[in-house]
């Protein structure tokens, strides 16, 4: 129970101050929100207008005594409204996580799918040619940048050859190029990380002492070697599940794909205060809860980090 208690009370902390820094940082941004509320559809306004939305949206107040104000709405689990949508952010908020919920598991397969293989074929024949291919191909997934890959496959699959969209969301098409654009730049990294996590496995001390005792070097393979070399890469998968569901704000710009990225992209060109807060909050909450299921998951497959917690009580 302490170390619940412990994670909880960091949590409520860490998330204050987030919350807070987040608040003035966005209020120090250049613009100016009322103007561009009254300037949506190019209509001229007064000075008179202007100063009494400013009013309404209590401007004139102290940044400490606007961020107070919203923070008791945080409590009732109310982010505000939008300033341009005048929706409630929350539900704006839900409404967009479930594409970008889509895209982040079909980016996961595709990293998968690439990476596991690769990984597994690099190590069992290192220093081969398809070690060498393995690690060719990571190395050129990770130097190419996400922008630059997407804008690739557009070119191949959508304006020459036609046979996928460009932008949107409807079907299954749609969400093929932004999720291999993330994919493949993820998978770069994966390749390598399995590879120097299995070969590093491969030279523990109860390895060699399956070998003799005479255990088949597929059981050790699965028992052993694959599970313990799981635990870095589970640990990078949390931060790579983190960034994907916080909105990969480029793919889901560069593919007008309707996610929480694009939203807050086009939040902050409106300069949509509580959509930017709201997002924020929002995010570090998920990643927040995702760290927490990673920690379980290492403890599920190493053993010994269980017995370590067990020792420090």
């Amino acid at each position: 129970m302490i170390p619940i208690t412990k994670r909880l009370v960091e949590f409520i902390l860490f998330l204050f101050l987030l919350s807070f820094v987040s608040f003035i940082l966005i209020k120090l941004a250049p613009g100016d929100p009322v103007k561009r509320m009254l300037q949506v559809d190019e209509v001229s306004v007064t000075k008179e207008q202007i100063e009494a939305l400013r009013e309404e949206l209590k401007f004139h107040e102290p940044v400490y005594i606007q961020y107070w104000h919203w923070l008791k709405r945080f409590f009732q689990f109310d982010l505000g409204n939008s300033y341009i949508t005048k929706q409630p952010v929350l539900s704006e908020l839900l409404s967009r996580f479930p594409a970008t919920l889509m895209l982040t598991c079909a980016s996961l397969i595709v990293m998968i799918l690439i990476s596991i293989p690769l990984g597994i074929l690099s190590a069992l024949y290192k220093n081969t040619w398809v070690d060498h291919l393995s690690r060719l191909f990571a190395l050129v997934g990770s130097s190419i940048p996400s922008f630059w890959l997407g804008l690739l496959l557009i070119e191949w699959f959508s304006i020459k050859l036609g046979i996928l969209p460009s932008m949107g969301k409807g079907t299954v098409k749609h969400i093929i190029l932004p999720s291999l654009t993330l994919g493949i730049a993820m998978s770069a990294v994966y390749v390598r990380l399995l590879r120097s996590s299995l070969l590093e496995s491969w030279n523990e001390d109860y390895v060699k002492a399956a070998r003799a005792r005479g255990i088949k070097e597929r059981r050790i393979f699965l028992s052993h070697v694959f599970r313990r070399a799981l635990i870095p890469v589970v640990t990078i998968f949390g931060m790579s599940l983190g960034s994907l569901i916080s909105g990969t704000v480029v793919v889901e710009v560069l593919f007008s794909y309707p996610g929480i990225g694009k939203m807050v992209v086009d939040a902050m060109i409106r300069r949509d205060y509580p959509v930017i807060q709201g997002y924020v909050l929002f995010i570090t909450i998920l990643i927040i809860i995702i760290n927490i299921f990673v920690d379980i998951c290492c403890r599920c497959l190493n053993p010994e980090i269980r017995l370590k917690g067990v020792e420090k009580r």
